[in-house]
């Protein structure tokens, strides 16, 4: 194997160990050493891909970014409808499936992470920007008669159910089934007159 395969795969394996340290054990859990464990390699090799703790987060939430808006883009690209789509994509974020919750999870961990730190904060904005944006997007489109702060509203309303469903879900799911999650989004989208 040549060496930069080898260091893609390296780099891959440490990805992996970083999300699922995050996603099973917690933010609490999210160490160099814990990530070392993970990837059943030294510390030293993680630390010279990521010095610090605060760079294990900021990998694992543009991991998170990353794999969600494939996800997103290839449910939107597949989706019959417009309305179709907005379902699709907001379904998605919901914590409907062990994915759905892991993400969620780490999401969580680096919200909580992130309020406190510049740099943090400013990417979790970023790409919350950016989801946000996707959403309105889509409510305009499924609804063009609706005046601009109208979308804007219901955008907001359907993103804030769905990432409140996805953080009770992650936390509780006997609580909150993806059954009941799925039908919460139907209701919503029935009432904003969007299904």
């Amino acid at each position: 194997m040549s060496r930069s395969a080898d260091r893609s795969a390296q780099g891959a394996a440490l990805s992996r160990a970083v999300w699922d340290v995050l996603a099973t054990q917690g933010l609490e859990r999210l160490t160099v050493r814990s990530v070392a464990a993970a990837a059943g390699c030294t510390t030293g090799l993680v630390m010279h891909r990521f010095p610090n703790r605060r760079a294990l987060l900021l990998h694992a939430r543009q991991l998170l970014h990353e794999v969600t808006l494939a996800r997103v883009e290839a449910l939107e690209a597949a989706a019959p409808t417009i309305r179709a789509a907005l379902r699709a994509i907001l379904l998605q974020g919901m914590s409907i499936d062990e994915q759905n919750r892991q993400e969620a999870v780490v999401w969580l961990g680096f919200l909580a992470s992130a309020i406190s730190d510049d740099e943090l904060i400013a990417e979790h904005r970023r790409n919350n920007h950016s989801w946000r944006a996707r959403v309105e997007r889509l409510t305009a489109a499924a609804a063009p008669d609706w005046a601009p702060a109208r979308v804007s509203s219901v955008a907001l309303a359907l993103i804030a159910m769905a990432e409140g469903a996805a953080a009770l879900g992650a936390a509780d799911p006997a609580a909150f089934p993806a059954t009941q999650q799925v039908e919460m989004l139907d209701a919503a989208l029935i009432a904003f007159g969007l299904f």
